[in-house]
Order: C-alpha cells, then sequence, then structure tokens
C-alpha cells in the first residue's frame, strides 16, 4: 500500500518536473526567437544607416560637376579641363559608392539566410577598405593639379586666397572622410559578429 501510494508521488512529481521543464523550454525558445528578431531589426537598423549615407555621398558627388563649374571655371577661374577630371573623379566615387551600396540595399536582406548576409556584408566591408588604395592617391593627384592651377593663375591675391581655402578644405575634408569610413567600417563589423553569433549555434 505505502508503496504503490509512494509510486504514484513518484510519478506525480516526474510529470510536474517534465511540464516544468517543457514549460521552461518552451520559454527559452520564445526568448530566443524575440533576441533572433531584435538582433536581425539591429542589423536592419545598421544597415539602412550605411545606405543612407551611401545615398548622400552619391547625391554630393553628383551635384558637385555643375557646383565645381562655377567654383573653379566661373567664380575662380581655374581651367575647363581640371573641373571635366574633378567631374569625372566625382562620378567615380559616386559610381563607386552606387556599386557597394547594391551589395546590402535590400530591405530583407536580414530576414533571409544569414550565410548570404554575411557574405554581401563582409565584400561590401573589403570594397570600402580597398577603396582607400585608389581614392587616397587620387586625392593627392588631385591637390597637386589643384595647387599647379593656383601657381599658373596671373591674380597672387585670388591664387593666395584660394591656396589657404584649398589647404582647409583639405583638411576638414580629410578628417569628414577618416571619420566616416572608420564608423562604416565598425558597423560593418558589428553586422558581422552579429551574425556570427546568430550562426554559431546553428
Amino acid at each position: 500500500m505505502n508503496n504503490n501510494f509512494e509510486n504514484n508521488l513518484n510519478e506525480t512529481q516526474f510529470e510536474d518536473m517534465r511540464q516544468q521543464l517543457n514549460t521552461l523550454k518552451k520559454k527559452l525558445d520564445e526568448q530566443e526567437i524575440v533576441n533572433d528578431r531584435l538582433i536581425r531589426r539591429s542589423m536592419r537598423n545598421q544597415v539602412n544607416s550605411i545606405t543612407r549615407r551611401y545615398y548622400f555621398i552619391m547625391a554630393l558627388c553628383v551635384m558637385m560637376v555643375p557646383y565645381g563649374y562655377w567654383a573653379f571655371v566661373v567664380l575662380s577661374h581655374l581651367s575647363v579641363t581640371f573641373w571635366i577630371a574633378t567631374s569625372i573623379f566625382m562620378l567615380i566615387c559616386g559610381g563607386a559608392t552606387f556599386y557597394n551600396c547594391q551589395k546590402i540595399n535590400d530591405q530583407n536582406m536580414m530576414s533571409r539566410s544569414l550565410v548570404e548576409a554575411h557574405r554581401k556584408v563582409a565584400s561590401a566591408k573589403k570594397f570600402e577598405s580597398n577603396w582607400l588604395m585608389f581614392g587616397i592617391p587620387a586625392v593627392v593627384v588631385w591637390l597637386c593639379w589643384f595647387f599647379y592651377e593656383l601657381y599658373l593663375m596671373n591674380n597672387e591675391a585670388i591664387a593666395q586666397g584660394l591656396f589657404v581655402g584649398g589647404c582647409v578644405g583639405a583638411l576638414i575634408g580629410a578628417i569628414c572622410g577618416i571619420k566616416i569610413h572608420l564608423k562604416t567600417q565598425r558597423q560593418y563589423q558589428d553586422i558581422i559578429d552579429q551574425i556570427e553569433d546568430l550562426t554559431a549555434d546553428q
């Protein structure tokens, strides 16, 4: 009699424990799903931040073509050849930015295969980094040409003003460019790290 009672009690306790474990597992699964969604949303927000920055850069590159003609040719009396070269350089920068933007410009990218998303983000990050190997030497050549144009000017006062303005503009542009580049690289790396965390247990 006592043995039967103890057996029934043990079975009841075991069943209660099993139900509690199932409930706990269900809650953990639900929490994992919530965390997964939050992380994916965070990654989408970072991707959107990068693409908005890219759109701004592309718009700036296009606007520099007509603005450059007014600033360099009409206002500063620099050569048309210099303006054409500047316009080509800006359009190349805009085209490269557009090319890289297309790799991540997908609202549903983080809702699909994270392996594919990892590949695209890593590729965009690498392209962004490699672009400096072209961008920095190109800017140095452009600045040398700009200062040579000033050297050829007949008006020394205007040339000196443009020289000072060019130096200040180059310094500000370099600081802004470095900050934007580092921020973009950091965001790319954050996205990559989050994807690796999500896929580590899969």
